[in-house]
């Protein structure tokens, strides 16, 4: 039986973004093969997270390519990719939690993303649209803690899934937009 690796790291990724502590036995089983086949793959946890980053920033690249991040007013450029990052948003969760994937070394991927989610929090300054009294790098770490809050909302049922982006746009646009009077 040949087993589809990217089959076995969206099923670990389902059940990762549901209990973060799940093992390796249970990812296994999740994902239909045995412990073995599993560690033929991924010789432990931190090579099947390593292999979980870089299915997710594939997915992170992909959704900032979707957005089209430098076209039109910068509050319609976040709303696409709050859009386009919904699907990977519960991923996107579990990574950002995971602890050691920002020890030692970040992996290049991670600094590309920011460096481009930060980009549009700029641009959006420099047009007028955000606030400038808060930084590009705070307004893109608050877009991840955002992204992660609502995965996790709907995820236990305390939103339903089609107010994911409307929850994330209101409330960070609300708090990222420049008051008229400032």
């Amino acid at each position: 039986m040949t087993v589809d690796r990217e089959q076995v790291l969206r099923t670990a990724a389902a059940l990762l973004t549901r209990r973060a502590s799940a093992t390796m036995d249970e990812v296994a089983r999740s994902a239909g093969i045995g412990r073995a086949t599993l560690h033929r793959h991924f010789a432990g946890r931190d090579a099947l997270i390593k292999a979980l980053e870089e299915l997710g920033l594939r997915e992170l690249d992909a959704a900032l390519d979707g957005a089209r991040l430098d076209e039109g007013p910068a509050d319609e450029a976040l709303r696409r990719l709050i859009a386009c990052v919904e699907p990977s948003a519960g991923l996107l969760a579990f990574l950002l939690t995971e602890n050691q994937l920002f020890e030692g070394e970040v992996y290049d991927g991670w600094n590309r993303a920011d460096a481009r989610i930060s980009a549009l929090f700029r641009r959006g300054q420099e047009q007028g649209a955000f606030r400038i009294d808060l930084s590009h790098a705070w307004l893109a770490d608050a877009f991840y803690g955002l992204i992660s809050a609502g995965a996790w909302t709907v995820q236990d049922g305390r939103a339903a899934p089609k107010d994911f982006q409307y929850m994330i746009a209101e409330l960070l646009l609300g708090g990222a937009r420049r008051s008229v009077n400032a």
